[in-house]
């Protein structure tokens, strides 16, 4: 590790409760402020409604005013989630509302991009919502550093992740079932520790230090994120943390320990699809030329063998929100 991230470890990465609510909530009105927390939603009807109410019930009180804006922002689910979230009490925003004049492509980064103008906030905190057992010390563990240090521009959450056996394994994201057994803890992802901490250790050794690159629990400032071009996919994680250590440099950057992160897993195709996106990803920050669009091609057992199944790779990326005029004319007014 190099000597820089030893020193970032020390200085940058802190616990939830290094920072108590109340020296939060001063900071907040000294610097006047505002938060917005963004939960990009695809069928999540079983966990958002829980995820709004605990940050509701506990950053959105008269006495704890730590969260001005609670934005659902529902990227064409078919179940029940936008009513669910809309009942808890979280503003729902549908994705294809947001700037209509450009059609809206499938994939989370899409979604958190076009979230930067169904938002006001000075802080724009982005949470999974997917998460069980969600603590509303997850948005105040992250956006911390944001209301009390100024030089701090980006900060990731860091967890443990219980190991699960059973349903669908252990991974990135959702989909495998709700009857997992608990099975120890690990640290990272599967695609995390295959995929996107080998490339990060190998590219960007700056960033070896991150404990969950790939974590859906981030907030940054939004100076620096309407700056930052957006992969659509999977890659977005990825790319933003690379893309913010050039734009503001490593000790702008920090990481926080919120405790544990439950949440639903999903099958190996689909974490093939998701490590071919973030190596893609990778590979545009590292040549940023034009390359290939590239195809994954998966196996399936069909009745006379395996059936080759193949699918394009996401590699659209969103331009910096700031290049968009009608971005530029709200900020304006």
């Amino acid at each position: 590790m190099l000597e820089e991230v030893e020193r970032w470890l020390s200085s940058r990465s802190w616990s939830a409760a290094d920072r108590p609510l109340g020296r939060l909530l001063e900071a907040k009105r000294q610097s006047g402020r505002t938060v917005s927390v963004v939960l990009p939603a695809l069928d999540e009807e079983a966990t958002v409604g829980a995820i709004v109410t605990a940050i509701r019930d506990g950053l959105m009180t008269d006495a704890v005013p730590l969260v001005d804006e609670l934005v659902v922002l529902d990227s064409g689910s078919t179940d029940r989630t936008a009513e669910v979230a809309a009942a808890a009490g979280a503003v729902v925003v549908h994705r294809d509302s947001v700037l209509p004049r450009i059609p809206a492509l499938p994939g989370k980064g899409e979604v958190l991009w076009r979230s930067l103008l169904a938002t006001t906030g000075d802080i724009i905190c982005f949470i999974d919502a997917d998460l069980r057992e969600f603590s509303a010390t997850f948005v105040s563990g992250i956006v911390g550093p944001l209301l009390t240090d100024p030089d701090i521009h980006f900060v990731k959450a860091m967890y443990d992740r219980p190991l699960e056996t059973g349903g669908g394994g252990a991974g990135e994201g959702s989909g495998a079932g709700q009857g997992d057994r608990l099975a120890g803890s690990e640290q990272g992802g599967r695609v995390t520790e295959l995929v996107a901490r080998p490339l990060l250790n190998l590219h960007w050794p700056q960033l070896a230090g991150f404990v969950q690159p790939l974590g859906g629990e981030y907030a940054a400032r939004r100076s620096l994120l309407e700056r930052l071009p957006f992969p659509v996919g999977y890659g977005v994680e990825l790319g933003l943390l690379v893309d913010a250590l050039h734009t503001v440099g490593l000790d702008a950057l920090a990481q926080v320990d919120v405790g544990v992160r439950k949440h639903r897993h999903q099958d190996g195709k689909a974490l093939g699809r998701m490590a071919a996106a973030i190596y893609r990803t990778a590979q545009l920050r590292l040549t940023r030329g034009h390359l290939v669009r590239p195809r994954l091609t998966q196996f399936d057992r069909g009745e006379h063998g395996f059936v080759p199944r193949t699918t394009d790779v996401d590699t659209e990326e969103r331009p910096p929100m700031a290049d968009i005029p009608e971005y530029a004319k709200r900020r304006a007014a």
